[in-house]
């Protein structure tokens, strides 16, 4: 009898140290389960947070041709319409807009602003130019063809890149922030916060806007980025420091982004620089012209 209750109770343990050594590989099994399932989800988060981030398209360019450009100007604003440039130059008591043929450079039009003006961007929007200070906060609208002033405006910062989309004029104050304005009225009607992958773009400056895209020089660099203004996501970016080499610390710095429609290309130049470059985009990726 007793020899029959010393092996039940061994069958005992031994069915005991069976189940807790089942229980622990189930326990493994589980384990490592969730693991993989965790791992599986982790991976798609990041997948499509990955796939969600806009593509930004890396620009090259080629100079198609160049115009003379008045070393004089700090150019601070540019834009083209039929074959003329109209410029907006600044530095205290020397800012003016004028209206320059392209292909000469030859001034056809001018008008200064007051010696406690620094000039900033422009725009044409219809028969009007429109005008900004630094830190003034004042803008200026003039009839475009005869640069008569029509009035005067204010805005809440200092004043550095403008453009519009049709529907609101967008300026830029020199942080990563485009404000939009009623074009009547100029009350501030939104704003967005310009990104690269996340990160803010300071130094936003000199705007043109294209085909639905924001493009702006960004101060102090050679870069000009193009923005979606929608979401103030940088989509695309170009690197003209190999354009026209400067001094380091120079206040010749690239500023000024105009459109030619009919031809699709850009034309850009900077502050003091002696000549108007135009370029054409194209995709470093697919090697195709942005045309």
């Amino acid at each position: 009898a007793e020899s029959i209750g010393v092996a039940m109770r061994q069958g005992i343990f031994q069915s005991r140290g069976l189940m807790r050594r089942s229980s622990t590989v189930l326990f493994l099994i589980l384990a490592a389960g969730n693991l993989v399932w965790l791992s599986a989800i982790s991976s798609s988060h990041v997948w499509a947070q990955e796939s969600a981030k806009p593509m930004v398209h890396q620009y090259e360019y080629r100079v198609v041709q160049s115009y003379p450009h008045d070393r004089q100007a700090f150019t601070q604003g540019l834009v083209y319409e039929a074959g003329v440039l109209y410029e907006g130059t600044g530095l205290y008591g020397r800012s003016t807009l004028v209206k320059r043929d392209l292909k000469t450079g030859q001034a056809l039009k001018t008008t200064h602003l007051a010696r406690n003006h620094f000039g900033e961007g422009i725009t044409i929007f219809g028969e009007k130019i429109i005008q900004l200070t630094w830190r003034n906060k004042v803008g200026f609208v003039y009839r475009k063809d005869t640069f008569t002033l029509l009035k005067e405006f204010t805005y809440p910062t200092e004043g550095w890149g403008l453009t519009h989309d049709g529907q609101r004029l967008i300026y830029s104050d020199g942080t990563a922030t485009l404000r939009f304005l009623d074009p009547n009225t100029f009350a501030q009607t939104g704003r967005i916060e310009v990104r690269n992958e996340g990160r803010p773009v300071r130094g936003l400056n000199e705007l043109e806007y294209i085909e639905g895209q924001v493009f702006a020089n960004v101060w102090p660099t050679d870069e000009i980025v193009a923005i979606d203004p929608k979401t103030g996501q940088v989509v695309g970016c170009l690197d003209l420091s190999t354009l026209y080499p400067r001094p380091d610390n120079s206040e010749e710095v690239l500023n000024g982004i105009a459109w030619i429609p009919e031809s699709k290309r850009l034309l850009v130049t900077g502050k003091l620089w002696p000549r108007v470059y135009e370029i054409e985009l194209i995709d470093r990726r697919t090697g195709e012209s942005q045309q």
